[in-house]
């Protein structure tokens, strides 16, 4: 079995073309600010997008030829190139208009925008065009909910299954389904996640932000992104009404979006009996408090108690979540401050929601795993199930699981040690590749929250776009096309 190429480029011809009608909302902008040379370089752009939709579809139409079905090795090319190509096609306007000259940073800037990381190699985010600061965060919000996801809500209207395709592309260990067909599971999540970007714009707005500014901090906040059209971030807009209201819809986003509508169903208490959430608030809550005593006890900020907690429980958030989003320079906190930070870059957040990294209930089964391999020891006769939810993990599922952590710390390795070749030092090093893995944005001294990853040369902004692409599409998606048994015709 070989993958099917005249499928493939049929979907994803009409996938570039759905990206061209995404370009409007930014063409609207550049109009509105009067921004012609941008207007007119996302017009082509949106126009060239168009072209290989149209020319499939009519070839598709003149051959009468019935679409097979997708199969998953189809799905795995479908999507990874998906992924390559909107992020190579919506870097053509920023270079077209110089707001970003060099090809390589646009397209790092756009597979960052995609995969929701957040680092940016700009140094002067605000002397960009407003039409294409909206852009690069409105990639966020198609990278957020996923690209294909959206796309499933679309595709069976012109006679193609997108379920293994998505099966391919949503984040977490598990693709949890709420309703019998694909169809109505994806347009419901865009319709939660629709509700949740107009309640957060509108919460921001009676903050005092206006709409534009609105819907760039929450295109970045849904998506747990990050991008923010101000070099300060956040921090820029000093309202801590404004930092909470971030912060709570960071946690929304980063849950799994498919237990608001078992909320709706059967309560509130339905989301605390699962314990993917526990864990998932109960880690966020003692990290930020541990967090911020240390803060409040060393007296980091002058600007009293409060600010001290709002920046802890904003930035555990912001880390955990994987937004990204800054209100000041974390990387100045005292030393144990810091590590509660590093503790969430390797967590992530929950599975089905917005956010990267290796999610909450991965690192919860591999807590399980070991305290079964202890419990082994002691009783090696004793028949010891993982358990999540008081339901029996499947045997595949937990290796499933294993085989991810291990690749996950492999890919992080041999990242580190390609970013390396730069010669910045370790913590540098090490952060950029983590940070852009999990799909986090900021790390550490060179790479911190008031920094860019602008001073890294053209190689290892291309070896960390491909890492912030692979961790958004859980690394097997990604790398199992350099695999020769996916490309050998004669294995299954």
């Amino acid at each position: 079995m070989t993958v099917n190429i005249k499928n493939s480029c049929y979907i994803i011809g009409i996938m570039i073309g759905i990206l061209g009608i995404c370009l409007v909302p930014s063409v609207i902008v550049a109009v509105i600010y009067g921004e012609t040379p941008e207007a007119q370089a996302l017009t082509i752009t949106l126009l060239l997008c168009l072209v290989p939709a149209v020319i499939v579809y009519i070839i598709n139409k003149i051959r009468k030829e019935k679409l097979t079905r997708i199969k998953a090795r189809d799905g795995f090319f479908i999507v990874t190139a998906a992924w390559l190509l909107y992020s190579a096609i919506t870097a053509i306007p920023f270079v077209v208009t110089d707001s970003i000259p060099d090809f390589i940073d646009a397209f790092f800037e756009m597979c960052s925008g995609y995969s929701t990381t957040g680092s940016t190699i700009l140094t002067d985010v605000e002397s960009l065009p407003k039409s294409m600061l909206f852009l690069r965060s409105f990639t966020h919000w198609l990278g957020g909910m996923g690209i294909i996801v959206f796309t499933t809500a679309v595709l069976p209207s012109i006679g193609i299954e997108g379920q293994m395709i998505a099966a391919n592309e949503t984040p977490g260990p598990t693709n949890d389904k709420i309703w019998a067909r694909y169809t109505d599971n994806s347009r419901n999540l865009y319709t939660l996640y629709f509700v949740i970007t107009i309640i957060e714009t509108i919460l921001l707005m009676l903050g005092g932000m206006s709409l534009y500014d609105s819907l760039v901090q929450t295109f970045g906040t849904v998506g747990t992104g990050g991008f923010s059209n101000y070099g300060d971030s956040i921090g820029h807009f000093h309202s801590l009404y404004i930092y909470w209201v971030i912060t709570i819809f960071m946690m929304i986003c980063g849950t799994n979006f498919n237990l608001y509508f078992v909320l709706f169903k059967r309560g509130i208490n339905s989301m605390f009996q699962d314990d993917e959430f526990k864990m998932y608030i109960s880690f966020y809550l003692t990290v930020s408090i541990l967090a911020s005593i240390d803060l409040i006890f060393k007296h980091h900020y002058s600007e009293g108690i409060a600010y001290s907690i709002t920046s802890a429980f904003f930035h555990v958030a912001s880390i955990m979540t994987t937004t990204g989003y800054a209100l000041d320079d974390f990387d100045l906190w005292p030393t144990f401050a810091k590590m509660m930070l590093m503790l969430v870059f390797l967590t992530g957040a929950s599975s089905s929601s917005t956010g990267g990294g290796p999610k909450i209930i991965r690192i919860l089964v591999s807590l399980k795993l070991i305290r079964r391999g202890v419990s082994v020891k002691i009783h090696p006769n004793r028949i010891y199930p993982i358990k999540v939810n008081k339901k029996a993990v499947p045997t595949d599922v937990v290796t499933n699981i294993a085989n991810f952590m291990f690749f996950y710390i492999a890919v992080l390795f041999i990242g580190w040690l390609l970013i390396s070749i730069d010669g910045h030092d370790l913590v540098t090093s090490f952060t950029a590749a983590l940070t852009c893995l999990g799909n986090v944005g900021p790390g550490f001294n060179e790479v911190g929250p008031v920094c860019n990853f602008s001073f890294f040369s053209p190689f290892s902004k291309l070896v960390m776009s491909f890492l912030m692409i692979a961790g958004r599409l859980e690394l097997f998606t990604f790398f199992i096309l350099l695999s020769r048994r996916y490309w050998n015709s004669n294995r299954a």
